[in-house]
């Protein structure tokens, strides 16, 4: 692995970041963000890159004795304690302690359907690249791929 492979790892644990990891570890002042993106994800397709995360992760879990049972049960506290405040109860502070609690527990999913009329599946139409190509053009929009080959749109 290289340094700058490690030194991106150790940033994606801390920041939590894939894109900032990547600006901070590699030569990125002159990419698109969009760049950044692909290639932090490019990195952590790599193996060794993945292991090396999963090891730190695992690394920082062991020093802080952190599980996702201590961090509920605070929650939990700190939602009680808000409840039963002795002058007005503090129900925001109740409500966001239960969505944190929701979130480390991954209860705050949204789920969409999405369906047609009478509850029919959608029609999906396919429309060919040239036609949006066209629409784009239109609206002023300039080009529809860039030179990977990916659908984007310039203004």
């Amino acid at each position: 692995m290289t340094e700058k492979q490690e030194k991106f790892c150790r940033l994606v644990v801390e920041l939590n970041n894939n894109s900032e990891a990547y600006r901070q570890s590699y030569n990125a002042s002159k990419m698109k963000p969009e760049t950044i993106h692909v290639k932090a994800c490019e990195l952590l397709k790599n193996g060794n890159v993945s292991a090396r995360i999963a090891e730190l992760r695992e690394e920082h879990r062991q020093r802080h004795r952190v599980t996702v049972d201590d961090i509920l049960g605070e929650l939990e506290e700190a939602r009680q304690i808000a409840l039963h405040a002795t002058e007005t109860p503090q129900t925001s502070a109740a409500v966001a302690a239960s969505l944190g609690k929701a979130k480390l527990l991954g209860l705050d999913k949204q789920l969409i359907e999405l369906s047609g009329p009478g509850g029919k599946p959608l029609q999906v139409q396919e429309i060919p690249d040239e036609e949006i190509e066209t629409k784009l053009k239109a609206l002023g929009l300039g080009r529809y791929h860039n030179q990977l080959g990916a659908k984007v749109v310039d203004k």
